[in-house]
């Protein structure tokens, strides 16, 4: 076993996340399967999810790393979970019903320590406000493909953010990494973090 990092997750947000502050790590996507559980809150949905995620690559027989972070984000209306919409009707569905109101994002992230055993896991929250949006845009939004892959069927970093007019909270959460408290974690865990081996 190395000392290194694996992100267990194939999305391309999260790794530019990570590497915006200086991680190297290596991207292995975890095969677990993303299904709610009966009677669980959002924020179990979420941790329990990317700690499944962790795992499942964990215990891979040619996994080498040490570290691996497991994460998993939806956005919640009310008591509603949002994820991926099916097809552009489910994405029209989801943007109207954001339309000229707030919502929760939450994403849950998990770092398994595989040397140790430990492991550091939570749940974030970030409260994020649409403006309302004309039906022209909500179509030109959706043809622009951008609404396809993601939670909530919209995307801050991106195109998206002309529907947003504020946000409290952590915006890489909203991304799909809570960065400050990752790292923070990573850190814990004696994960090498890069702003701490910079020269003096």
């Amino acid at each position: 076993m190395n000392n290194s990092i694996i992100l267990a997750s194939a999305s391309p947000r999260r790794n530019e996340l990570l590497r915006q502050v200086g991680f190297e790590f290596e991207v292995i996507p975890s095969q677990a399967t993303e299904l709610e559980s009966p009677g669980e809150t959002p924020e179990e949905h979420v941790i329990r999810l990317s700690l499944e995620k962790a795992r499942e690559v964990s215990t891979r027989d040619d996994i080498d790393g040490r570290w691996i972070i497991g994460s998993d984000t939806i956005v919640l209306r009310d008591t509603d979970i949002l994820g991926k919409p099916r097809d552009n009707e489910d994405a029209a569905r989801m943007l109207r019903s954001l339309s000229g109101r707030s919502h929760q994002v939450l994403s849950g992230y998990a770092i398994l320590d595989r040397r140790t055993g430990e492991n550091r896991s939570a749940a974030v929250t970030t409260r994020v406000s649409f403006r309302l949006l004309t039906d022209a845009e909500i179509t030109g939004y959706i043809a622009s493909g951008e609404p396809t892959d993601k939670a909530g069927a919209y995307a801050i970093q991106g195109l998206g953010a002309f529907m947003i007019n504020r946000i409290e909270g952590s915006y890489s959460n909203v991304v799909g990494l809570p960065l400050c408290e990752v790292v923070q974690a990573l850190e814990s865990l004696g994960a090498p973090v890069p702003i701490l081996q910079q020269p003096a």
